[in-house]
């Protein structure tokens, strides 16, 4: 349960960093945020494990930099859909 919370909590920081880095306005609430953030991860730790060997965790500084990556990379795509 705790790392159900923790995945939530890193998402939504996540999320709202990349929405603050993007430019333009991006019309999504505190969940949208969140899940932006979580879909992110997912999408920053695949990448990051096509160009690297190993295990990149989340609360370490690549980890988190391909999450933020990763969230940037979702806005776009959803941005272009527009």
């Amino acid at each position: 349960m705790i790392g159900l919370c923790s995945w939530i909590v890193v998402g939504l920081i996540v999320g709202a960093i990349a929405r603050a880095i993007f430019p333009g306005r991006q019309p999504m609430g505190w969940i949208g945020t969140a899940l932006l953030g979580m879909a992110g991860s997912l999408v920053g730790g695949f990448l990051s494990s096509l160009f690297w060997q190993g295990n990149i965790r989340v609360f370490h500084v690549g980890g988190f930099i391909s999450s933020v990556i990763g969230a940037l990379l979702l806005l776009w795509l959803v941005s272009r859909r527009r």
